[in-house]
């Protein structure tokens, strides 16, 4: 028996607030990995209700690689959140995503190195399987919300997530193109990660701001044309959560990777788990480490 869907949206930049719901309260929510990166907003539109956390906190005032994506993904596991929406700012590495179209990603390349990328890295190790990173049926959802805005947008792409916070040289952008990825950013990872050890179902969508410095006609990046971009997008992507608020139930997810995955990741003996890491992982892994 699946419990009841919570959906929770995390915004990236562009997306610090959104308009237009009811209901609305900003909670602060106190986890075990330290403060998230914000307050989260618990809102309603017609009668379902959402959370929403803004990733670098209202205003921008967190760099990607210093997000507290643990805090963030805890958070939202207490409120009782099963699936994410994951909406961030990408440049584009094809000539065929141009800025303003919406990525739904399918495949991710973790390029960070400074960044904690595990809930399970004291006393209780677990490994969870990354093959299929995101859910299907969140993508789905997404994909047909995108269509009803008349968005323009791809199904399925490869997201390179880069650390940051400078943008990438031009020898890194055409070694990203070599691989065949569709875009670059800085903040899906370990977010992803860190969702499927949570057992929630994980989809990005990723906004093109700008095409990457591989491109003749725009070799340097700079933020005041992602600002730009950024604005046009935001309101589409608030479209788009709206639909999406409003339709995901209707996406069936009983066959999700994320689902009691952590049944077959936890390999550390039960006789060595000790009561205060077991508090430490009670949202994250409470479900699978309580087991008779």
């Amino acid at each position: 028996m699946m419990k009841k869907r919570k959906l929770g949206i995390i915004g990236g930049s562009g997306l610090y607030k959104m308009n237009g719901f009811k209901k609305t309260k900003w909670k602060k929510i106190k986890t075990a990995w330290g403060d998230p990166s914000d307050e989260i907003l618990i809102a309603k539109l017609e009668n379902e209700e959402f959370f929403f956390i803004p990733r670098h906190s209202r205003g921008h005032k967190i760099n990607p690689s210093n997000i507290n994506f643990r805090a963030n993904i805890d958070a939202l596991k207490q409120l009782g959140v099963t699936d994410i929406i994951s909406v961030s700012a990408v440049g584009s590495l094809k000539e065929n995503l141009s800025p303003g179209t919406f990525v739904i990603v399918d495949q991710f390349i973790d390029r960070t190195s400074a960044r904690v990328k595990t809930f399970f890295d004291e006393e209780i190790v677990a490994h969870v399987s990354m093959a299929k990173p995101v859910s299907r049926s969140l993508g789905q959802c997404c994909k047909a919300a995108l269509e009803k805005s008349n968005i323009s947008h791809q199904m399925n792409g490869t997201y390179v997530v880069m650390e940051g916070p400078q943008f990438s040289t031009f020898a890194e952008s055409n070694l990203y193109r070599s691989w065949n990825a569709d875009v670059v950013g800085m903040t899906n990872m370990p977010e992803a990660k860190l969702a499927r050890e949570a057992e929630i179902r994980y989809c990005t969508v990723a906004m093109v701001t700008d095409y990457d410095c591989w491109h003749p006609d725009h070799n340097e990046v700079d933020v005041a044309m992602v600002i730009q971009t950024l604005t046009k997008n935001a309101l589409n992507a608030q479209n788009m959560i709206k639909e999406v608020i409003r339709t995901f139930k209707d996406f069936p997810a009983d066959k999700d990777p994320a689902n009691n995955c952590l049944d077959t990741a936890i390999i550390t003996d039960p006789k060595l788990r000790t009561k205060k890491t077991i508090k430490k992982l009670q949202y994250i892994a409470g479900r699978a480490l309580n087991k008779k």
